[in-house]
């Protein structure tokens, strides 16, 4: 009998994990939107467990933690969290790339990304697809073109052109179930033709022993186990809903995490 960990390390990611009942899942979304309504777009925000709540319950979740631990071990630290929306009727989309690419951390297998579903994400809805297996080839090529396109999500409009597609599989979600995938695992998403919003709830989450290349100190939290390496500065989890203090903190490390991506794209 395959267990979660033996899915993801063959074929680069592991889905579908149940972590919420629709209800819980639905309070989650409701509580985020309740947030954009004050603040405005969380899409792509990095850092959101620094001042809502709601993400520290969701980063922090014995299920998630439980499933991450599988995979990278009992000591985890929180490096990054966001929500990836797409509008109903849009035409947005990923094209097919590495999240590793641009995030200069030292060890390629003591990272994971998961990704919780607080809508559903279907093929309509232009849900995940990835490569099976590509994890095992490492880094791939990217262009980066001239100019992104408006419709590109991606921060440089960056893609992988030779991509094995009979290889690909669509990784459809229901509401509170979610995926775990390998930062060199090849994937991308569709535009979102439903009638819905496509809310993804995004965390990446790191062995202590990684470290950040690019900044001497970037930040991360401790959520599990132990630290014996300190490698990262601490940081303040959201005890309170958008607290003045804690969004400068939260913008100051987006703006250090997008610094990152823009220094190892110049290499």
């Amino acid at each position: 009998m395959t267990t979660l960990g033996d899915d993801y390390r063959r074929n680069g990611f592991a889905s579908p994990i149940r972590v919420l009942d629709a209800e819980s899942a639905r309070a989650h979304r409701a509580r985020m939107e309740d947030a954009e309504r004050q603040i405005g777009p969380v899409h792509y925000q990095d850092k959101m467990h620094l001042i809502l709540t709601s993400t520290w319950e969701l980063a922090t979740h014995p299920l998630v933690l439980d499933a991450v631990e599988a995979v990278i071990g009992p000591n985890i630290l929180l490096y990054n969290s966001m929500y990836v929306i797409k509008e109903p009727h849009s035409s947005a989309k990923v094209n097919w790339h590495q999240d590793l690419t641009y995030w200069g951390l030292s060890d390629d297998d003591a990272q994971v990304t998961a990704w919780l579903a607080l809508s559903p994400a279907t093929v309509e809805s232009g849900c995940m697809q990835m490569v099976q297996a590509s994890h095992l080839d490492g880094r791939a090529d990217h262009i980066t073109p001239e100019q992104r396109s408006a419709d590109d999500v991606l921060d440089f409009g960056q893609y992988i052109d030779d991509v094995d597609l009979d290889a690909a599989r669509t990784v459809p979600l229901d509401v509170g179930e979610m995926s775990l995938h390998h930062g060199w695992t090849v994937h991308s998403s569709m535009p979102n033709r439903s009638d819905d919003r496509r809310i993804g709830f995004n965390a990446q989450y790191l062995a202590p022993h990684c470290r950040q290349t690019v900044h001497e100190h970037g930040t991360a939290t401790l959520v599990r186990g132990v630290d014996e390496y300190s490698h990262f500065d601490t940081e303040t989890p959201a005890t309170t809903d958008l607290d003045p203090a804690a969004i400068e903190r939260q913008q100051a490390a987006h703006r250090m995490i997008v610094d990152t991506y823009r220094s190892v794209n110049a290499r």
